[in-house]
């Protein structure tokens, strides 16, 4: 057999199992190290491991077992024309080394950013993109529970909810709040957002919780993206006009490192 065919018989039989197997060993990778969580709802993480070692292993099965057209003498005789019509004109030399090398540099980029970059969680670019200003986790949440709960233990997600109730000033005033979450700015460059993703399946349907806090000059001691612990109470909004009728008026805004679980479920 000519060696721009074998090569190319090389590349199909072994490229797709090797970036199959490769994504296996990702999902395997995140999975004990804990960091699959930034991608799916922790309830999925033990079926999606699960899933991942089947279809490595049906990958593996399927690349033994199934054999090349050269080990059924598909190369011989009148079979070899046929072969040479279905695949279209034959390779050269330097075309195979292209598919070669165009293969390795596709298993190489996939290694990087499945096994070498670090996982990247959602930003505040997301949260614009997925208004942020009208999301609400009621469906998730029992409301009233939290209405005579213990406001202490509140977090992002349970305070984004009762600001979406419209409960009014009396329910907020002498109702200390602590919570976390990474800042995203609003359109009011004296409030800025304190937020953090729902996740009810994928990191894909996530959706953006946040408690809007008053605090002119953020921009000059933060970023969008930086995490921050903040402390303090709920007040009517200066601005009347504003879309969030009610801010938090905050006695500490310390800026944090990314906890290592940053969604909430």
């Amino acid at each position: 057999m000519p060696e721009h065919r074998l090569a190319h018989r090389f590349v199909q039989r072994w490229l797709g199992v090797t970036l199959s197997l490769i994504g296996v060993v990702a999902i395997l990778w995140l999975g004990l190290t804990g960091r699959l969580e930034l991608y799916i709802h922790p309830r999925y993480v033990v079926f999606t491991v699960v899933m991942a070692v089947i279809g490595g292993l049906a990958s593996i099965a399927a690349f033994l077992v199934l054999p090349t057209r050269s080990e059924h003498g598909h190369d011989h005789g009148h079979d070899h024309d046929h072969d040479e019509l279905a695949e279209g004109p034959p390779r050269t030399g330097w075309r195979a080394a292209i598919a070669i090398a165009g293969s390795a540099l596709l298993v190489l980029a996939t290694v990087v950013a499945l096994l070498v970059l670090p996982p990247a969680t959602l930003s505040s670019a997301t949260a614009e993109n997925r208004d942020i200003a009208g999301s609400t986790a009621l469906s998730s949440v029992d409301t009233t529970e939290l209405v005579g709960g213990d406001s202490t233990t509140f977090t992002v997600k349970d305070w984004a909810t009762l600001l979406h109730q419209g409960l009014g000033d009396d329910f907020f005033a002498g109702k200390p709040a602590a919570f976390s979450g990474f800042l995203v700015p609003t359109d009011d460059p004296d409030i800025v957002y304190v937020a953090r993703f729902l996740v009810t399946c994928c990191a894909v349907d996530a959706q953006p919780l946040a408690v809007p806090v008053l605090y002119p000059g953020w921009r000059d001691d933060f970023a969008a993206d930086d995490w921050v612990e903040v402390t303090g109470g709920f007040v009517p909004n200066p601005d009347a006009a504003a879309t969030e009728p009610i801010v938090l008026m905050p006695e500490t805004f310390d800026e944090i490192e990314r906890p290592a679980q940053p969604y909430v479920y």
